[in-house]
């Protein structure tokens, strides 16, 4: 959805609203999700609260700024999971693990076994393949076509980036 603060913000993450950049396509994207009925649920690993480089509240801000901009270009997302969690605080919830996606399936009725998990680092594939979902790849984000050789999962399709993944689904 945005463009991955690693390498050229202060923190390597987002923290304010003035570093968040949606990577082309994106919204395009998600409105054609929108007008074709298909809803879309995003799950992200934030663990730089738990490492006290931002607040709750400011991950808040920049998730709730992002979601009207989202509707303003004609999109919609149902929620936001979170985990704020530190990967040596070992919880459930921090993917590659798949709690996130269990809480989202369950409070919205999703069978993984039809739902399609996008997501742009290994860990999104081994989320989604944990769950039963059909995984995709995009390469806007954190990895290469060449880093999918080294993984133990492999995503069931890989694409440029989210519009040309909605534009392979619809």
């Amino acid at each position: 959805i945005n463009k991955d603060p690693g390498g050229w913000t202060k923190t390597n993450y987002v923290t304010d609203w003035k570093d968040f950049h949606f990577i082309p396509g994106t919204l395009k994207a998600l409105k054609i999700l929108k007008e074709n009925g298909i809803k879309v649920i995003v799950a992200s690993n934030q663990g730089g609260v738990n490492k006290g480089l931002y607040t709750k509240e400011e991950l808040d801000k920049v998730n709730s700024l992002m979601l009207k901009e989202i509707a303003k270009a004609g999109g919609i997302i149902e929620e936001v999971f979170y985990c704020i969690h530190r990967d040596e605080d070992n919880c459930d919830c921090r993917k590659p693990k798949p709690g996130m996606l269990e809480s989202a399936a369950k409070k919205y009725g999703i069978d993984p076994k039809t739902t399609y998990f996008i997501g742009d680092a290994s860990k999104d594939i081994t989320a989604g393949k944990r769950m039963g979902c059909t995984t995709i790849l995009v390469l806007s984000g954190k990895s290469s076509r060449k880093d999918i050789e080294n993984w133990e999962d492999k995503p069931d399709r890989v694409f440029a980036n989210l519009l040309d993944a909605v534009k392979f689904l619809i």
